[in-house]
């Protein structure tokens, strides 16, 4: 088990830091994907199948999914991208410098190490996170599930292209500013 969760933590980083060092933005999504199954088996060792495939088929499938589609319609892949103006640079610079630092205080602070807690096999199986989803958890959920479809309303409203508001394209000149006037 332990050899298994070196390998895969081994994966997740050198995943990880593909997808940030990429060039190409498939290349990274492809590593993404990468780094997504590898923490699933995570998810696996620590006994959460449920979770492992929520997570395989919402992040893996779905998301990446919409980002390919993104990066294709956004053609991302263009060999000259804009060039970062030197303030750019410089906020990243500065950013950067001060999540290190951050990062930096936390390792000298140290960590308190506290024991495991004891094991409960039930958790992460289907039915203990059903019975917890419902019973406990119920109201947040009721309140994402209405999160999520106004959302899916706000996305078809964005989208939806009436066909008075798009100009004719037969139609150029005077005649075509004094319709849309």
């Amino acid at each position: 088990m332990a050899a298994l969760f070196y390998i895969l933590a081994a994966i997740s980083v050198i995943s990880a830091l593909t997808v940030v060092g990429a060039r190409n933005p498939v290349n990274s999504v492809i590593a993404l994907v990468v780094c997504f199954l590898s923490i699933a088996g995570h998810y696996v060792l620590l006994n959460a199948q449920f979770l492992a495939m929520v997570h395989v088929i919402v992040y893996t499938g779905a998301i990446m999914v919409l980002f390919l589609f993104v990066i294709m319609l956004l053609n991302l892949n263009k060999p000259g991208g804009p060039r970062k103006s030197l303030a750019m640079r410089l906020a990243a610079a500065v950013a950067g410098g001060l999540l290190f630092l951050t990062l930096a205080a936390a390792v000298r602070q140290g960590v308190a190490i506290t024991p495991a807690a004891g094991f409960d096999p039930g958790v992460g199986l289907v039915r203990h996170v059903g019975q917890v989803l419902f019973t406990e958890f119920l109201l947040p959920f009721e309140v994402s599930s209405v999160l999520f479809l106004s959302a899916i309303v706000g996305v078809v409203m964005l989208a939806k292209k009436d066909k008075d508001e798009a100009p004719d394209p037969h139609i150029t000149g005077p005649e075509r500013a004094r319709r849309t006037a």
